[in-house]
């Protein structure tokens, strides 16, 4: 297949490139940005790849030219933030030209519209994964891998790290926070999106809106104990489909109490309008004291991750008439050389691996059915876990994912 990586040359999409290059199926790989000086870098920088790269200059505000260049492909990897903006109009322009899609959509908001073109998708014969990252993405099939333990599902957490072990280097966190012009990232402004107003989670087996950042409290296998905080994502709604819990699904930061305490801040600054998520993405880089002491009596009272685990998906449920609560991550208990143990520093990596490996699927025909779908609704776990150990070239005999069920007292 023909394939064009939209926003191909950011830090997501470069990875996604660079790993669908050495993956069978793959004819050619066309970049494409509005940037096409930064497009040509990457394509020189795959000058050696075993397929041809070359780049193209596109604007996805432009209509006329997206639509160009999607029909020249056949399968599109939409790297192009921000998804609320972007997201449901390439998916629509990828369906119209009858361009199988992926993306790394992590908005609950736009998850909602691109479920709703499921139709449009399934009359013109075209696949769409949404959300093939790593949150959401890597999530969901964990999610999933912990699922198929039970019979039933009751309950659903997704979680991901903000300040603990699993995080990466200050440095790195930094980066996250502001842009090489200094001004707060995009990833910055999102968060403070998802942590302010109202977010959609699962209650009762049904949708349902709640303020973020509310405390959830788990014990999980092996002895593993804490509280974790929601935020919007979209792992609840498409969980709610996928595997039908009759109870909660939540996305969870597993984060301190010290900077939940200060998100917490910025969110009722945002909410009360004395923010906008671009200026609390600039307060979040760089806090103030007045703000500090205003968390401080949220700081003493909350709770903290404890003992859980960085990035994980808990599931609970009945299996054969029994209760239990089933832990399923990415093993990073194998030696220190282990890329497992360090995918999750590098979100670049942990994301773009993920896009271009559910990709090889689609592509091969395996999980190739006409419709919107989220990565557990299509993609198989198993031979993505199997995939994902080849990707990072580990060398060791240890499982890239483990599974723990246990039951619940």
């Amino acid at each position: 297949m023909k394939v064009l990586a939209l926003g191909g040359p950011g830090a997501m999409g470069a990875v996604a490139v660079h790993t669908a290059a050495r993956l069978p199926g793959v004819e050619e790989i066309v970049i494409a940005d509005r940037d096409l000086g930064a497009a040509e870098r990457l394509a020189r920088r795959l000058a050696q790849a075993p397929v041809p790269v070359r780049a193209i200059e596109v604007d996805v505000t432009d209509d006329t030219e997206l639509r160009n260049a999607l029909s020249g492909a056949d399968l599109v990897l939409n790297t192009v933030g921000p998804y609320y903006r972007f997201g449901p109009t390439v998916l629509r322009a990828a369906i119209e030209t009858r361009t199988h899609y992926l993306d790394i959509c992590d908005d609950w908001e736009p998850t909602l519209r691109m479920l709703d073109l499921d139709r449009a998708a399934r009359d013109n014969d075209v696949c769409a994964v949404i959300g093939m990252g790593a949150s959401p993405g890597v999530s969901n099939l964990l999610a999933a891998t912990a699922a198929a333990e039970l019979d039933t599902v009751h309950n659903a957490y997704t979680a991901w790290p903000v300040d603990v072990d699993g995080t990466g280097s200050g440095t790195e966190d930094e980066r996250q926070l502001l842009g090489p012009d200094g001004r707060p990232s995009a990833a910055a402004v999102h968060w403070m999106q998802q942590a302010s107003g109202t977010i959609t989670v699962v209650r009762a087996g049904r949708l349902s809106d709640q303020r973020p950042l509310s405390p959830v409290t788990l014990r999980l296998p092996g002895g593993r104990r804490g509280t974790a905080y929601s935020v919007g994502h979209p792992e609840p709604i498409t969980l709610q489909r996928s595997l039908e819990p009759v109870g909660d699904a939540v996305n969870l930061m597993v984060i301190k109490p010290w900077t939940v305490a200060y998100l917490d801040v910025l969110r009722r600054d945002i909410d009360s309008g004395k923010l906008t998520n671009e200026t609390a993405a600039g307060a979040l880089a760089a806090p103030k004291l007045s703000r500090i002491l205003r968390s401080i009596p949220t700081a003493l009272c909350a709770k903290g991750p404890g003992t859980l685990p960085p990035f994980f998906a808990a599931v609970s449920g009945v299996k054969q008439g029994r209760e239990y609560m089933v832990l399923a991550q990415v093993n990073r208990s194998g030696p220190r050389t282990d890329p497992a143990r360090s995918l999750f520093d590098d979100m670049a990596r942990a994301t773009g691996i993920p896009l271009a490996l559910g990709m090889s699927q689609v592509i091969d025909g395996s999980a190739r059915r006409p419709g919107v779908h989220s990565p557990e609704a299509i993609i198989d776990p198993r031979r993505f876990f199997d995939d994902l150990d080849r990707a990072l070239e580990r060398n060791t005999d240890t499982p890239i994912y483990v599974v723990e069920r246990e039951p619940i007292a």
